[in-house]
């Protein structure tokens, strides 16, 4: 399999199921299945999407989460324990930058219902705290500021995940938030992007049917696509 599939950076079930048809004519479907969840296990292919895969063992990715974050987040669970709640740290982008910037936001998503709650219930407890900040906004306010958090509504259905107790961004979020939000991450646009983008693709498994999903939901997946095609032989659409 990995000879048959050397040349070919991404390929999908039906491509399987070709290969072994060339040895095993009247093969099952379900037999199939199965062992490309075995392969899967053994790390002989990744998984990028649905129905999408490529040769090699993947590699997760799975975020530092600092004791700001983790403290943020149990006071505002504690608070609204209802609500959905996303909160990561842009720090953590400095993984896959090549210029590391001076500034960093806690980011607190959640339900647009909530917003302003939270945005109030930091105010009690932290100075610099923002609500969908503009741009002007960012640059009058917190120029001197050390930990500047910013709320704003969680995208229905955007893809996050459970790490020690926190409720927070995967890869595929990020990346899409990048792309989406130029003020935000002022610092993570142009050239510097695309470094994140291939350093991202490079080091773990970017899922890519889930990343699409999210870029519609933001109503970004064409010029996502097209993009992500410029930088990275392992996209297929």
């Amino acid at each position: 399999m990995k000879r048959h599939f050397k040349s070919k950076a991404v390929f999908e079930t039906q491509d399987i199921v070709a290969f072994y048809e060339q040895t095993e004519k009247d093969i099952k479907q379900t037999t199939v299945n199965w062992r490309v969840h075995t392969l899967v296990q053994s790390g002989v292919l990744q998984r990028i999407g649905r129905g999408k895969f490529t040769l090699g063992e993947g590699k997760n990715y799975i975020p530092e989460i600092s004791s700001t974050t983790k403290n943020i987040f149990k006071k505002l669970k504690v608070e609204f324990p209802y609500a959905n709640l996303c909160v990561w740290n842009t720090s953590i982008l400095n993984e896959f930058m090549q210029h590391q910037p001076n500034r960093f936001f806690v980011l607190v998503e959640t339900d647009k219902e909530t917003t302003n709650s939270a945005f109030y219930f930091l105010r009690e407890i932290k100075k610099s705290v923002f609500v969908e900040p503009t741009s002007d906004i960012l640059e009058k306010y917190i120029v001197n500021e050390k930990d500047v958090f910013i709320v704003k509504p969680l995208i229905s259905e955007a893809p996050t995940q459970n790490i020690n107790g926190v409720e927070t961004a995967t890869i595929e979020k990020m990346l899409v938030d990048i792309f989406c939000d130029d003020v935000i991450f002022s610092a993570q646009q142009g050239a510097e992007m695309r470094t994140i983008f291939k350093e991202a693709f490079a080091k773990y498994t970017i899922n890519q049917s889930k990343m699409l999903r999210y870029a519609d939901r933001r109503r970004k997946k064409e010029e996502l696509t097209k993009f992500v095609k410029t930088i990275s032989n392992l996209w297929q659409q």
